[in-house]
């Protein structure tokens, strides 16, 4: 059975609550606990911005994980059911010249795969 393509990717108002925990936990293997608290701090009270996914994908130097990554393939069956997901969460690394997903690694993916032009809201700091 073919997949069919979503007319429009959904996105929710804001983060969810939980996607801030999950962006703590992945930041903290990379940053000092007291630098991690501050960019939590700053991400939630950071407005909404938008980027291509590819545009994200080059800055993060990431690869794309496939869409047998099952995390991957949940995200593209909510949105090909309409539902409507969180904003990518983003840290720019100045020191390497990156920008950290610090949450939203496997939306970004399921996106990618429907449209690597699609604009995605995200909150950077």
């Amino acid at each position: 059975m073919p997949t069919r393509k979503p007319r429009g990717i959904r996105w929710l108002r804001g983060a969810q609550a939980h996607d801030y925990p999950a962006a703590k936990s992945y930041l903290s293997l990379l940053y000092g606990r007291d630098k991690v608290v501050e960019m939590i701090t700053e991400l939630r009270a950071s407005p909404l911005v938008e980027f291509k996914a590819k545009d994200i994908f080059r800055a993060s130097g990431l690869s794309l994980l496939g869409v047998s990554n099952s995390h991957v393939e949940k995200d593209r069956a909510k949105i090909r059911r309409g539902e409507a997901i969180s904003p990518l969460l983003l840290v720019r690394d100045k020191q390497n010249g990156r920008v950290v997903i610090a949450d939203g690694y496997h939306r970004l993916c399921a996106i990618y795969g429907f449209n690597e032009d699609a604009v995605i809201p995200c909150k950077i700091v």
